[in-house]
């Protein structure tokens, strides 16, 4: 596959000696360039995939994105019936604070994501927002979807 014989041909002497084979010192890169191209397109397609899977209606903002971090951002979710989820896994509102300071011992940032349905009151919100820092977050985003109404009258 990758490797072959290369003869030489002797160019005089005696009759005796045919060709050298010597081995080719050359490697086929073919079949690792197509490999490699496989895996990207499977990675183009499987990183969408990957993002925290709660189901939420999110108010819509005007506000612009905030800038991408080096490690894996924590999502809080608060959802439309109430429950809070730190990324897919639900947690009691009681246990909240001693699992976020346990989570916050683990990481090297203090920033934290809070996803909330539309529908759930502002003060519940606030509880959380409180809850996350007690737990040791001080840097909260708030997540909305984009193309909100804005204040001057140009959004939707």
């Amino acid at each position: 596959m990758g490797a072959g014989v290369i003869r030489k041909q002797g160019g005089g002497g005696r009759g005796r000696r045919r060709g050298r084979s010597q081995p080719m010192a050359e490697i086929n890169v073919t079949p690792f360039v197509d490999v490699m191209l496989v895996l990207l397109i499977i990675f183009m397609v499987a990183a969408p995939l990957l993002t925290v899977g709660v189901p939420v209606e999110l108010p819509k903002s005007a506000a612009s994105a905030l800038p991408a971090e080096q490690e894996e951002p924590l999502t809080v979710t608060i959802t439309a019936e109430g429950s809070v989820q730190i990324q897919t896994t639900e947690t009691p509102r009681e246990e909240l604070i001693v699992k976020l300071r346990a989570v916050a011992a683990e990481r090297e940032g203090d920033r934290v994501f809070l996803r909330a349905d539309g529908r759930v009151p502002y003060s519940e919100v606030m509880e959380i927002m409180g809850a996350l820092n007690a737990g040791g977050f001080s840097n909260i985003g708030l997540v909305t979807d984009i193309g909100g109404p804005t204040l001057d009258g140009t959004g939707n």
